[in-house]
């Protein structure tokens, strides 16, 4: 798939790569939503337990991925700095010390269906070994960044390993950016897009509903000034139409850049409200 030239964003390179690395894995942990039976249709991984291994930073954008969707996941890492952080950003909700501690707040998340993120301080190693001597077993696995270098016994009974998806031809990645005031314009943006990915009208689009309208809350700092979401073609370029045209009817009050790649190839544009053109001429 082609990607979104960075070099057209803001200079924030890192948080622009960072919300890439999150929209990628939201799509791989899709297959294994559920359905649920809420008013919009919504899946999810609620009730699911998911290792996401060791809290480095594409640890990090998994663990946002899996909170939008529901899961209670489990991290680990023995690097004080990456703890706070975790805890600082919202990445992680609880930090705690033993493997015990640990499983008492999964379960009982697992139990309501509801998303918590744990952040266990500890070497990947050590824990593996006490998950596989406790007979621990996770329903998901991310092999490649679980720090494993073999797949336990235990995680084989049940666990099942979240692998990359190759992009798909009916989709599209949809980013913007709000050049000044995000707090402020960027909810009218994400109320813009989400008109725009109607599950009632066009079915098969709640997940894209469910990251607009979650992602934001996981996602904190580490990009607030953007947004970024995966739907299907059409959709994308109704999200990328729609908001130029609020931008310059003056809707959104402030420069927005917006970025729209698939299979089919990459265009973005950057649109000013009237007061901004008026300015420029």
């Amino acid at each position: 798939m082609p990607i979104l030239d960075p070099m057209e964003m803001d200079p924030k390179l890192g948080d622009f790569v960072f919300s890439v690395c999150a929209d990628r894995f939201y799509t791989a942990l899709l297959p294994f939503a559920q359905p649920d039976s809420g008013p919009d249709g919504e899946g999810g991984l609620g009730g699911r337990f998911l290792y996401a291994g060791e809290l480095d930073d594409e640890g990090r954008a998994l663990l946002v991925a899996a909170n939008v969707l529901g899961a209670a996941s489990l991290t680990v890492t023995a690097d004080p700095a990456m703890q706070r952080s975790a805890i600082r950003d919202g990445v992680a909700d609880f930090l705690v010390n033993t493997l015990d501690e640990a499983l008492r707040i999964l379960k009982n998340q697992v139990r309501k269906r509801q998303a918590v993120a744990v952040c266990l301080a500890a070497k990947p190693q050590a824990v593996t070994r006490q998950m596989e001597e406790r007979g621990v077993q996770p329903d998901l696995v991310v092999y490649g960044l679980s720090g494993l270098a073999r797949f336990p016994a235990c995680f084989q009974a049940r666990a099942r390993r979240v692998e990359h998806a190759g992009p798909a031809a009916d989709r599209s990645v949809v980013m913007w950016a709000a050049e000044t005031a995000a707090p402020i314009w960027l909810p009218k943006l994400d109320a813009l897009a989400l008109r725009c990915v109607d599950p009632q009208a066009r079915p098969g689009e709640w997940a894209a509903r469910r990251w607009l309208r979650l992602a934001p809350r996981y996602f904190g700092r580490l990009a607030e000034g953007r947004r970024i979401v995966s739907c299907q073609v059409a959709a994308a370029q109704r999200i990328f139409e729609a908001v130029q045209a609020a931008v310059r009817r003056g809707e959104i009050g402030v420069p927005v850049w917006i970025g729209m790649s698939s299979l089919a190839g990459t265009q973005s544009a950057h649109a000013n409200p009237p007061a901004a053109e008026k300015i420029a001429d």
